[in-house]
């Protein structure tokens, strides 16, 4: 297994290559379009379901997270929840009850066409001026699903129709008020939240650390590129697993900042079975977000709690606190389709991810 960084340290396929001549560009035609400063961090991510799946859907990610339910309501198109947790993106929780998806398309593989409507869809970052970033965005492009940003009660959001490459939206949000809810402007009921259990262990399940979103490998530069030319990210770094036929790739805004990981094929799934987990997850889901990871203290106890509470994982931990990092993949959820990861990081360890743990991480979701 080799790792590929930014540095040119290391011996680079050509793919590679192409990816870390292209990536500055990205970022300087970015700059020279005037969109430096016009899109912050991680706001906000939303997830689809099923119309029976939302409240159960709800209630296992307040049992098994950090998060605590806010608001949940009713409106002309749809119903949704939103799960917030200080220091951390919220995640809005919806489902359509009438209106075309968007997404449908995109969810079509075997598995994923048996729940048509569940996935996360948008990502959504801050932005202080939506009008200037969605007018210099359609001069470069880029199509939103809508012509004009929408308004919620607390601002104004845009989002852009789902990537050809990985079926994720990405959402630009304008608040107009502290109270930042994703309420509807034009009205809609309040309806009962679900109450949080009060297990303390939660209590060390903190912010959205990042999330992985598996890519083909004939697009996983377009998918990348894409992304940086949409956001202030930059390209980072990737893991190969030659074994695995798999490159994790991270793009990332800040040290502390949510980042964004793209896991494809190093070579395309051509049917004669050495595909590899991750062309092999994308033959069967689709392109789709595969986990969310949320940050961890004591993980080995809260993990442990968890099995009590009847969380099932992919694999044992991996990592140790002097590689600087453990984590764990959950079974994925039947409500939601996705993996949830616990990660804690020790100590200075200032690296984002190991090489080992990216291996027996991508091994276990052979088992998906």
């Amino acid at each position: 297994m080799d790792i590929i960084t930014n540095d040119g340290h290391d011996a680079l396929s050509q793919q590679e290559t192409d990816l870390l001549e292209r990536a500055p560009v990205i970022l300087d035609e970015r700059r020279d379009a005037g969109l430096e400063g016009l899109v912050g961090g991680l706001d906000a991510v939303i997830i689809g379901t099923e119309q029976d799946h939302l409240l159960p859907a709800a209630t296992e990610l307040l049992r098994y997270t950090g998060l605590a339910c806010t608001t949940m309501y009713v409106s002309n198109s749809a119903r949704a929840c939103t799960l917030f947790s200080e220091g951390s993106a919220s995640l809005v929780l919806q489902t359509r009850t009438q209106g075309a998806n968007p997404f449908s398309p995109f969810n079509t593989a075997p598995v994923a066409k048996k729940l048509r409507n569940t996935r996360l869809e948008t990502l959504v970052f801050s932005t202080p001026d939506i009008a200037e970033f969605a007018a210099i965005q359609r001069s470069r492009g880029t199509v939103f699903i809508t012509q004009e940003p929408v308004g919620l009660s607390d601002g104004l959001f845009i989002q852009t129709v789902p990537s050809r490459f990985t079926g994720n939206s990405l959402g630009f949000i304008e608040w107009s008020r502290d109270q930042r809810s994703f309420w509807p402007a034009d009205g809609a009921t309040a309806m009962a939240v679900p109450v949080k259990p009060p297990y303390p262990y939660l209590n060390t399940v903190g912010k959205l650390d990042h999330a992985a979103t598996r890519v083909r490998a004939r697009e996983r530069n377009a998918a990348i590129l894409e992304f940086l030319s949409l956001t202030t990210y930059h390209y980072d770094f990737a893991v190969y697993v030659k074994s695995l036929n798999s490159i994790t790739s991270v793009a990332r805004r800040g040290a502390d900042d949510f980042a964004m990981v793209f896991t494809s094929g190093i070579t395309p799934d051509t049917g004669n079975g050495s595909a590899g987990p991750t062309e092999a997850f994308i033959r069967n889901y689709g392109t789709r977000v595969h986990h969310m990871a949320f940050r961890t203290e004591r993980i080995v106890k809260t993990v442990a709690a968890l099995k009590d509470d009847g969380m099932a994982f992919l694999l044992d931990l991996v990592g140790s606190p002097e590689e600087g990092l453990r984590q764990i993949f959950s079974v994925p959820s039947p409500h939601t389709m996705l993996v949830t990861e616990y990660i804690q990081r020790y100590g200075d360890f200032d690296g984002f991810f190991t090489r080992s743990n990216v291996e027996k991480l991508t091994k276990a979701t052979e088992k998906q």
